[in-house]
């Protein structure tokens, strides 16, 4: 707790001595009160807890100690791509995927003063490069910080009034900002998605439309990709992502990080699945739950 700025700790704490007493509906996210992560959890979970974690290896560490029963984390944003680390945090942690939620994003931009006196905008990587358009048009300088709620906390504890946060409108009231400007972002469509992780796997089958993620690392040899994946093109397997990384800098040895809409237990999925396994060094499946948007 004590990495959170100061007004944020008491909020914390609260929200800390709550979730002990019932870690069953205990939900954990990164990000001080007021993040967006925090808005995600409420909508999710409208009977839930929310347990604020300063780091997402908090949150995820929350969930395997047993402090909370689940953890919501964003994994990739509309405007501004995948969430760094979060390939790599999710395979390692040993959690399973069971469930996603989709949030639209809007910002204010808030601090102390007036808003004629802010020359730069405090908020996470995420936050500023969705909005950087917005914030290069008023001259306003980026400054990173690990979360945006958290960013409105620290705005308050420097009042400076050269330095605003851009996060939540609702983190304003919160922290005891001015409200500057609100509802705003590079974008209209802007929105991010955010997966659920538990202990444990939802039994299958899952009722109604899913999507299964899995990682795989493909064999060193020439078409090897295009191999791994043709069996889900000629089994109708619609995959809507497929994003690669690097682990341990070898540069030779590349993963993957994919979603395809079904699950196993579906002959074409499973038809799928078993050619990929083929082609692979190793497949691993993260987890099959139930969609929250279609996919077309």
């Amino acid at each position: 707790m004590e990495n959170f700025a100061a007004p944020a700790r008491p909020i914390v704490a609260e929200m800390i001595a709550k979730a002990s007493a019932e870690p069953g509906r205990t939900i954990a996210f990164q990000g001080a009160p007021g993040a967006n992560s925090h808005i995600a959890v409420a909508e999710a979970f409208p009977d839930g807890l929310a347990l604020p974690c300063f780091s997402f290896e908090d949150a995820i560490d929350a969930v395997k100690e047993g402090r909370a029963d689940r953890a919501m984390i964003p994994i990739e944003n509309s405007l501004h791509g995948r969430v760094a680390d979060i390939h790599f945090l999710l395979p390692e942690s040993g959690l399973a995927i069971t469930g996603e939620h989709f949030l639209p994003i809007r910002y204010g931009l808030m601090g102390m003063g007036q808003v004629e006196q802010v020359r730069q905008a405090m908020s996470h990587p995420q936050a500023l490069g969705q909005c950087r358009h917005w914030l290069k048009a008023r001259g306003i300088s980026p400054v990173a910080y690990p979360d945006t709620a958290g960013a409105a906390a620290v705005v308050a504890d420097m009042a400076d009034p050269s330095v605003a946060a851009l996060a939540p409108p609702g983190a304003a009231a919160l922290y005891g900002l001015e409200l500057f400007e609100s509802d705003f972002a590079d974008a209209e469509h802007n929105m991010t998605r955010f997966v659920i992780l538990a202990r444990d796997e939802l039994p299958l089958p899952v009722e109604g439309p899913v999507m299964t993620t899995f990682i795989f690392e493909v064999k060193n040899v020439s078409a090897a990709l295009y191999k791994a994946l043709g069996g889900f093109a000629t089994n109708g397997v619609n995959m809507t992502k497929l994003e690669s990384y690097q682990r341990g800098g070898s540069f030779a040895a590349t993963e993957f990080y994919t979603d395809i809409v079904g699950g196993p237990g579906d002959p074409a999925v499973d038809r799928a699945l078993e050619e990929l396994k083929f082609h692979s060094k190793w497949m691993r499946v993260l987890g099959t739950y139930p969609q929250a948007r279609e996919r077309p």
